[in-house]
């Protein structure tokens, strides 16, 4: 680099020394007297030399500049691209600005749960036949046979029967021993259903009394038995009929009496033992110290529940084996695409994706989180994006003590499900990441009782979105969550009658409204994709939803095979 300067020094210096001597050749021949004028042109020069050879020793070696320009510029588009890159989905600790709207509806109490019989509804005294008696089997855990058991009072009614305490499933899967005095107060059942329904606690002894064993097809309306178990109990010497298997056994559509039977059943009738009701309660206490709301997330993840929904949760080789070693339990089950299914919102969240839909709706990390769950595939390690975003998980495991407290529930898999049925029907927010049964029937529990928030994922659209998330910023990906969850939030009249997981989940006849609410109501019909049909109509006197077809819901496609082997944890 010195030898560059030096050389361009000296090419400096022969410039200026030709430039005068053609000065003097030419002031030799034309101006005699511009000699006068050489001793000023010299120091003139000088100072040109000087100031020249100072800018090349102070200036930057020979370069292209084009090619550093263009480095620097690049270098400058990749450093900003990485940086807006890591910021693009950055998923902060805090929830938002959303305060009490996060926790109930605006709109709840307008609405409450309305189900005392009309007065054309016949007593039991008056519409029960002597010496007719109605067994029932309930099958599956325990929510799948709460719903036999709702479903068999209204059952007795429609035969004019009196109904035998019903039989708890203990020997399915769970394989669970309990007898109904030991989940639900039997006593309480008898007394507040004796004015709609005779209910005894044992077939009593007859001579020569037979009873027969059938089964009825599912969603099987008056009608259905009325000509298939009728003339059974007209047969000679039958006392009893018992049915098998009573599960979803009966149709959603009713008349609104038999409709709010069903619903006295379910919100009054059936009340827990108070061992079970008393734990729970303190489990609720013991959260309610913790924090002044709560959530409680029923977290469907467990093995077999994973293996029947045919989906795929990024596993690998080690949960394709286990899941499809697992899925030959049911031996009707067919293969499914797994990528379909996720296209079709059939799969499961997992813990993580549930999170960050939380997060993105205005939880934050601060919410105490109550999770009612079995044996969660993955363990600890699945958990572990779920317990970064909330790190106050809690379990009925760890706010009671399993010695004392829980020993006597937990070798009986329906007792313990009933503790956490108590915990999620108390709890400020239920959120489920799956259809089940203790889903929809804590989803019209909730709505029952005052539309007490109620998250369910739509999980169709948050495929979609969780699948594009990186390619937006957390912002934008937050503000498309709340959208897509409009009408999956537990609001009133979001979920339109009998299309939406069958009376359980959403008792529509059982609902009603306070005067000032029908104004909210009409416009809420008129404007509603969701409510809007031309065979739904609400009743302007009694505020209850009026169903007038006939038309037959299928069960839910997440509902469990006919099959004796049931799905653990299926509660």
């Amino acid at each position: 680099m010195i030898m560059k300067k030096k050389k361009k020094i000296r090419d400096d210096l022969i410039g200026v020394q030709i430039l005068e001597d053609v000065l003097f050749q030419y002031h030799n021949r034309r101006q005699p007297s511009l000699h006068q004028f050489l001793p000023l042109l010299s120091s003139v020069c000088g100072c040109l030399l000087l100031f020249l050879g100072a800018l090349s020793f102070l200036s930057p070696p020979i370069t292209n500049h084009n090619l550093l320009l263009n480095t620097s510029f690049n270098d400058g588009v990749r450093a900003v691209m990485k940086a807006e890159k890591e910021n693009v989905f950055r998923i902060p600790m805090s929830g938002g600005s959303l305060g009490r709207e996060l926790w109930t509806s605006n709109h709840s109490s307008l609405f409450y749960g309305c189900s005392n019989a009309s007065d054309n509804f016949m007593t039991a005294e008056m519409n029960t036949e002597p010496n007719r008696y109605l067994l029932i089997a309930t099958s599956g855990g325990l929510n799948q046979q709460r719903t036999g058991i709702i479903d068999a009072v209204v059952a007795a009614y429609i035969l004019n029967a009196t109904l035998v305490v019903p039989k708890l499933d203990q020997q399915s899967f769970w394989n669970d021993p309990s007898n109904f005095s030991e989940i639900f107060d039997v006593d309480w059942f008898i007394t507040y259903l004796s004015k709609d329904v005779r209910i005894i606690k044992q077939l009593p002894l007859e001579k020569g009394g037979k009873v027969i064993t059938t089964r009825v097809p599912r969603k099987c309306d008056p009608k259905c038995y009325h000509s298939r178990i009728l003339p059974i109990f007209d047969k000679k010497h039958v006392q009893a009929v018992q049915l098998t298997k009573f599960d979803y056994r009966l149709s959603n559509w009713l008349d609104e009496d038999l409709q709010k039977l069903r619903c006295r059943v379910n919100y009054h009738a059936l009340r827990f033992s108070d061992p079970i009701l008393e734990m729970g309660r303190k489990l609720v206490e013991r959260m309610r110290m913790k924090s002044k709301h709560f959530i409680a997330l029923h977290l469907r993840y467990e093995p077999d529940m994973l293996a029947f929904s045919g989906c795929y949760y990024g596993g690998g080789e080690k949960e394709i084996k286990e899941l499809g070693a697992l899925r030959k339990r049911w031996k009707t089950l067919h293969t499914k695409d797994p990528e379909r299914e996720r296209r079709h919102g059939k799969c499961l969240l997992s813990p993580e994706e549930i999170g960050v839909m939380l997060r993105a709706l205005g939880f934050g990390n601060e919410v105490h989180i109550y999770i009612a769950s079995g044996e969660i595939y993955g363990g600890e390690e699945a958990l572990a994006p779920l317990k970064a975003l909330f790190p106050n998980l809690h379990t009925k495991e760890t706010i009671a003590t399993k010695e004392e407290e829980l020993s006597q529930f937990s070798p009986y898999s329906s007792r313990m499900a009933a503790l956490d049925f108590v915990v999620c029907d108390q709890s400020d927010v239920f959120v489920t990441n799956n259809n089940g049964n203790m889903a929809k029937i804590l989803a019209g529990r909730r709505r029952y009782f005052g539309h007490k928030r109620t998250i369910r994922p739509n999980t169709k659209k948050l495929y979609r979105l969780f699948l594009n998330r990186n390619n937006m910023t957390w912002e934008e990906f937050s503000s498309h969550v709340r959208t897509i969850q409009i009408d999956f939030m537990g609001e009133p009249n979001e979920v339109k009658p009998g299309r939406d997981g069958g009376f359980h989940e959403n008792p529509w006849s059982c609902i009603c409204q306070y005067s000032e609410a029908r104004t909210f109501t009409d416009s809420a019909f008129q404007s509603s994709n969701n409510i809007s049909s031309p065979e739904n109509v609400v009743n302007k006197n009694t505020g209850t939803y009026q169903v007038l077809s006939e038309f037959e819901q299928d069960l839910s496609e997440t509902e469990y095979a006919d099959d004796d082997n049931g799905v653990q944890g299926s509660l």
